[in-house]
């Protein structure tokens, strides 16, 4: 639950009334709690400091300084000038920052450690988180449990296997939601881990008020309980079903007994449904309280006189089915490959053609090209008949 500090830079009136608490956040943000700074130091958001814990010290970061952590004691209904208020003993020196980190890479043996001890002794539990001390000397167990739990066994073999001081300490499903943290259906981060800090009991009741349909799967969070936000709606809707008509879950017409399905506060309708038939009609208010006031008098209407709703949403147009089927043949696929060839052959540049040249090596000298006359006499001489 980071809270953005918008009196960061406001300049301070009276040095002497400056807010002298400041709000430290431990294990990543998952527990926050008000330290008084009774040093001289001036301590910045995101510091690592030192402060009292139980039989030692604790480390953690500082989220908030200044004036805002005076709003966020008043709205947890924390006492500034309280005298039991645990100090800020100095800032975290390296050794203090070594310590504090062998100290948390204990924490994930110890809770699979954990769950397995519950499991043997049989309890009803379910240990979601192990917090463990800076300086190694305590160990904070958060569990979740139905009923009530008689863990004074388990604390005895906690306290021989850690060897350290443990303290058990009880949540609840939304709490351990807050701690995991996720995102919700509506794609957000959820409630209970970004803003929410104070749980109001949900039931189905408002999501009947709400016209939802009671499905478990819909409605529950990711803690396993309805959602907080159907609370959030919830007094709107009371306000305007007071304009509703009362006692007009049925009515009475010439075809029968309408009976009420749903109330729609945006549009003032109420929605009927004849027996015998899956149809809803949708009636206006001032029609619903004048069949009333005739039932009641021992009238009953003909009809019931429905209201016709138009929808303002475009309607689009669906595209038309279009058979491409015996459109495409291999003769035209044919015809496009010929194109494609004589269009890369026009596109290449035609060079000149060269006569053939014999190689070099096979070139004879002037004197080499003359004639033998021996062999040119044999060319020309025609045959003779009689020799061979």
């Amino acid at each position: 639950m980071n809270v953005h500090d918008w009196l960061l830079n406001m300049p301070i009136a009276d040095v002497m009334d400056e807010c002298k608490v400041v709000e430290i956040s431990f294990n990543h943000g998952s527990r926050k709690d008000f330290f008084r700074n009774t040093t001289l130091q001036q301590f910045d958001k995101g510091d690592i400091v030192c402060v009292e814990g139980v039989s030692g010290f604790d480390l953690g970061e500082i989220s908030l300084t200044g004036e805002i952590v005076r709003l966020q004691m008043k709205k947890k209904g924390v006492e500034e000038l309280n005298p039991e208020m645990r100090k800020v003993l100095r800032r975290a020196t390296d050794r203090d920052i070594d310590t504090w980190r062998h100290s948390k890479t204990r924490e994930k043996d110890a809770l699979i450690r954990s769950r397995a001890i519950a499991k043997q002794l049989k309890l009803e539990m379910k240990v979601s988180e192990v917090e463990i001390q800076a300086d190694s000397r305590k160990a904070t167990f958060f569990y979740i449990a139905d009923g009530r739990v008689d863990f004074r066994e388990l604390i005895k073999v906690y306290a021989s296997e850690f060897k350290l001081k443990v303290e058990m300490r009880q949540i609840g499903a939304r709490q351990e939601s807050a701690k995991v943290g996720g995102i919700g259906s509506c794609g957000r981060e959820l409630c209970c881990a970004t803003w929410l800090s104070e749980f109001k009991s949900v039931n189905t009741t408002a999501a009947r008020y709400q016209n939802l349909s009671i499905n478990q799967a819909k409605l529950s969070g990711q803690c396993g309980r309805l959602k907080c936000c159907l609370n959030y709606e919830l007094d709107t809707y009371l306000d305007a079903l007071l304009h509703f008509p009362d006692n007009c879950e049925s009515i009475q017409v010439a075809k029968g007994t309408a009976s009420l399905i749903k109330k729609d506060i945006f549009k003032n309708l109420m929605w009927y449904v004849l027996p015998d038939s899956n149809k809803q009609y949708p009636l206006a208010i001032e029609r619903v309280r004048k069949i009333r006031s005739l039932n009641a008098e021992g009238v009953i209407p003909e009809e019931l006189e429905t209201v016709e709703i138009t929808s303002s949403k475009v309607k689009e147009a669906e595209p038309e089915f279009v058979e491409l089927v015996g459109q495409i043949s291999l003769r035209s696929l044919e015809k496009a490959d010929k194109k494609r060839k004589q269009k890369q052959q026009h596109q290449k540049p035609q060079q000149p053609k060269q006569r053939h040249q014999p190689p070099p090596q096979q070139q004879k000298g002037p004197q080499q090209n003359r004639p033998n006359p021996g062999q040119h006499k044999n060319q020309q001489r025609p045959n003779q008949p009689g020799k061979k």
